[in-house]
């Protein structure tokens, strides 16, 4: 597992490990990363506020930051993947642009409308929760009532190749879907009501 593109390319990041613990997390392969950048460009990515949900290792957000991201945000809830995401931002050297919370959002999603803690509208966020379990579902269907998303701000949902997401859920439209063996990529746009 690596940085595959930008100012920390080639850096190799903490992996998992193994144990029982380390069998709950499931890294974006390297492969499918560079794929979902691809689709990103540099215009989806440069200067952009970056939103990591249920983040694992963190390779996410730290290709973003790597790529040209402003700043990201980190949102984990185990603590032996907190550690793992934290040593990963020290190896990049990107401490000064994150921000990491720890925090269950199987337990509680409100927290997502305290636009204090996480300061406001973001352009990029991924949401890389549990295959099959449709919370990806429940999510995109929440996320425009909070304070998070704004005007263009794109979401990836990352879940199960097989999984069906919708084309369009409440102020969420799809523009792309991708497939890379197991893992499935749905790109949606935040779209503004008419007037």
């Amino acid at each position: 597992m690596r940085i595959i593109a930008g100012t920390s390319k080639g850096r190799r990041l903490h992996p998992p490990g193994r144990g029982r613990n380390a069998q709950k997390i499931r890294p974006t392969t390297d492969r499918a990363r560079e794929a979902l950048f691809d689709i990103l460009g540099p215009a989806g990515v440069t200067g952009a506020r970056v939103l990591d949900l249920f983040a694992g290792t963190g390779a996410l957000a730290l290709e973003a930051l790597s790529r040209g991201a402003l700043e990201a945000v980190l949102v984990e809830k185990a603590s032996f993947a907190l550690d793992l995401i934290r040593k990963n931002i020290a190896l990049c050297g990107f401490s000064a642009r994150t921000h990491v919370i720890r925090h269950d959002l199987l337990k509680d999603r409100f927290f997502l409308s305290g636009r204090d803690e996480l300061g406001g509208f973001y352009d990029l966020l991924f949401l890389d929760p549990p295959y099959r379990q449709k919370i990806c579902h429940s999510l995109l269907a929440e996320l425009p009532d909070y304070d998070i998303i704004g005007p263009d701000t794109v979401v990836v949902c990352e879940d199960a190749s097989s999984e069906t997401l919708p084309e369009s859920l409440a102020k969420l439209k799809l523009f792309d879907r991708r497939r890379y063996g197991d893992t499935g990529f749905w790109f949606y746009r935040y779209q503004k009501a008419e007037s």
